[in-house]
Order: structure tokens, then C-alpha cells, then sequence
């Protein structure tokens, strides 16, 4: 049996972790750190980037993409409920769904359309297209206007529950989102301020979801389309923009701006 150390040296080197000029596998990353990224980057698309040192106004403005965008949020609702209800007949109580449905879908088509004329980005402007048109379809498929807020609910139990579990096992998606955006990683959960922080921000996320069920719910089965639909928007952006705006002065608080 020869002596392993009389083999040749560059066959030694090759056999070698520690050989000099061999870069090692970089580390896959971890299903924090991708989360991370994911959240951290369409924060930082949002406009929500505390490295950026915005004014806190600056940034919730931004968040609720401008005028344009508070448009694009808010006018396919506004106009379904009002049509709705302006068209109710007394007989049957019921409003005329087909015009409610085609006006809302219409303006957020309008929406789109202006922005791919003007060559601007049109994700926030086809997301609402899509989501009216999927509302829509509930509504239409069932013959029920009621139906029209389904996806929503929907959607608020998704979020509230991945907002309420991240906080309960120690991983705040508030806390991943800003690890990524401070290039921290996760550090933060090593750190018990931050930690705290991030936990009840998640949690009042969470809540602000869970609200919105709890009050639209009943409304819903008792088939009030028109209360419905007036509190889903005033618990829409005039609950986010605060809570966007929360949320942003607690992170700046745990991260203050590097003097210059």
C-alpha cells in the first residue's frame, strides 16, 4: 500500500477542500433568506425601502401608488356599489348587476389600457383588472352581487394568517422583508428589540386583515351589498396608508439614518 502523501502534488490539491485557486460551492440560500428577498424586493418596488431615507409622507403617497394608483384601488368598487344600489328595485331589492359589474370592469380596463398607451409599468392597474374580473365571475356564475367580495375575503384570510403565523413562530414577514432590505438577513431575530418590534407589526397586520372580516362577514350574509361594499372601502386604503405609515417610522426607529 503506497503512502497517501507520496501521491503526485497536483493530485493531492485536487483532492483538496483547502487547495489554493479552488473557490468552494457558494452556500444555497435558505428558505428565510428567499422569503426575504421575495418580500423584501416588492417592498423595495413599493417604494418601501428604509435605506432610502424618505420621509415618511413620501413613502405611504408612494405605497398607495399616487393619485393614479388611489384611482386604480378605489374607483371599480366605488363604482360597482354605487350603480348597484342607485339601480336597486324595491320590488326585489336587488340593483341591476350586469351594469354594475360591466361599468366597474370597464374603468379598470380604461385603467390599464391608458398605462400600456403611455408606456408605463401596468402591474398595479392589470392586478385590479384581474381581481374585478375574477369578483366578477363569482358574482355573475351565482347570480349574486354579494358574491363580488368573496376574493376579497379570501384574500384577507391569506394574508391575515401568514401575518399571524410568521409573528407566533418567530419569523415576522415584516422582520424577513426588512433583513433583506438592510442586508441583515435574518440577525435581526438574535436581536430581542427588533424581534419584539417586528412580532407586533406582524401582529397588527394581522389584525387590520382579521378586522376586516370580522365586519364584513355578517354583512355579507346578510346580503347588505351596499354596506358591504361602502365599509370594504373605507377599510381599504384609509386603514393601510396608517398602518403603512406605522409600520415605517418602527423600522426607522430600530434602523436611524447614518449621519452624513
Amino acid at each position: 500500500m503506497s503512502d497517501p502523501d507520496t501521491r503526485d502534488p497536483d493530485d493531492r490539491a485536487a483532492g483538496s477542500g483547502d487547495a489554493p485557486g479552488l473557490t468552494p460551492p457558494a452556500p444555497e440560500a435558505s428558505a428565510s433568506e428567499l422569503l426575504g428577498a421575495a418580500l423584501g424586493g416588492a417592498a423595495r418596488r413599493a417604494g418601501l425601502d428604509p435605506s432610502e431615507g424618505k420621509s415618511t409622507g413620501h413613502v405611504v403617497w408612494k405605497a398607495m401608488g399616487g393619485w393614479r394608483g388611489m384611482l386604480e384601488s378605489v374607483l371599480p368598487g366605488l363604482i360597482f356599489i354605487v350603480v348597484y344600489t342607485v339601480t336597486i328595485d324595491p320590488a326585489t331589492g336587488d340593483g341591476n348587476l350586469w351594469l354594475s359589474l360591466g361599468l366597474s370592469l370597464g374603468i379598470a380596463a380604461v385603467f390599464t389600457v391608458v398605462r400600456l398607451i403611455m408606456r408605463q409599468p401596468v402591474t398595479a392597474a392589470l392586478s385590479g383588472l384581474i381581481a374585478a374580473g375574477v369578483a366578477a365571475g363569482f358574482a355573475v356564475f351565482t347570480g349574486e352581487a354579494s358574491n363580488n367580495f368573496i376574493p376579497g375575503f379570501v384574500t384577507n384570510v391569506i394574508y391575515g394568517s401568514a401575518f399571524l403565523i410568521s409573528a407566533l413562530i418567530g419569523w415576522s414577514l415584516i422582520g424577513l422583508a426588512v433583513g433583506f432590505l438592510m442586508n441583515e438577513g435574518t440577525a435581526w431575530r438574535q436581536d430581542k428589540r427588533k424581534k419584539r418590534v417586528f412580532f407586533w407589526l406582524a401582529i397588527a397586520w394581522a389584525g387590520l386583515f382579521a378586522a376586516r372580516l370580522i365586519v364584513q362577514l355578517p354583512l355579507y350574509f346578510a346580503d347588505n351589498v351596499t354596506a358591504l361594499g361602502t365599509l370594504k372601502l373605507i377599510m381599504g386604503l384609509p386603514l393601510f396608508a396608517p398602518l403603512v405609515a406605522v409600520t415605517w417610522l418602527a423600522v426607522r426607529a430600530l434602523y436611524p439614518p447614518t449621519p452624513k
